[in-house]
């Protein structure tokens, strides 16, 4: 099966300032992410960012990179822009590998493009099992809750599914069989769905929750949702984040 990476690199962080050009073991994060997706299946692995520095710093190390319009509002905005540009076909498989992420594991992404081809549904996501009360309750941590196919039902902050009757003696455990699971923001669209992604309109729903996948929801469109054992390594998001990658890498 053949499936085209893509990954959107902003050079604006309000956390960590010029992020995709920081500094991992002599390449930039951009590069190792990119070098990882090449690892993968891909056919073809894309950075799109909105700076001419993004751009260079791939050229010099051998990324495909294209200079995209500023004013997007999401990365998937930005992904539909590189998709149009490339031609491909409407039943095209796409990834979205997010640009701090310098650890991710190959595997996950030709699992996650197989998935959308075998689910023949416009879009597929990522979940793995939450085993901690702490994180189950954790509003930065997104839960998904799937229906009896295996498709996203709703992503939310809150804690869901709620067990009343267990969480009204005890909330220091999560009681057992309770399918929670924590979202991994990785996705795989159909490349024909995503010039109609940038023609709906926002949700309240993804407004309140602030997380724009809802919004596929909200218009009856479905999620395929890929269930793994484990966590993936987490991405860069503050320079603690960084200083540990850069530890990964350098041992």
């Amino acid at each position: 099966m053949s499936f085209t990476v893509v990954i959107p690199a902003r050079m604006a962080s309000t956390r960590l300032p010029r992020k995709p050009l920081a500094d991992l073991a002599g390449k930039p994060m951009v590069v190792r992410v990119a070098e990882r997706a090449a690892q993968s299946g891909a056919a073809r692995v894309v950075v799109a960012t909105d700076h001419q520095e993004i751009v260079d710093a791939c050229a010099a190390h051998g990324v495909e990179a294209m200079l995209t319009r500023e004013d997007h509002a999401s990365g998937t905005d930005r992904l539909a822009e590189v998709v149009a540009r490339l031609g491909l076909s409407a039943d095209a498989v796409v990834v979205n590998v997010q640009g701090d992420e310098p650890l991710i594991e190959p595997a996950l992404i030709d699992r996650l493009a197989g998935a959308l081809a075998s689910a023949q549904l416009p879009m597929a996501t990522m979940a793995h099992p939450i085993d901690s009360a702490a994180d189950f309750f954790n509003p930065n941590v997104v839960k998904v809750v799937l229906d009896q196919d295996g498709l996203a039902a709703y992503f939310s902050r809150a804690p869901i599914p709620y067990a009343r009757d267990a969480f009204a003696e005890r909330t220091d455990m999560l009681p057992a069989g309770l399918p929670a699971l924590r979202h991994i923001g990785m996705y795989a669209y159909q490349a024909g769905f995503l010039s109609v992604y940038a023609t709906l309109s926002p949700s309240p729903l993804e407004t309140f929750e602030a997380l724009e996948q809802l919004r596929v929801l909200w218009h009856a469109h479905r999620i395929a949702v890929v269930t793994v054992d484990e966590a993936p390594a987490a991405g860069v998001d503050t320079p603690a984040d960084l200083e540990r990658v850069r530890a990964i890498l350098t041992n």
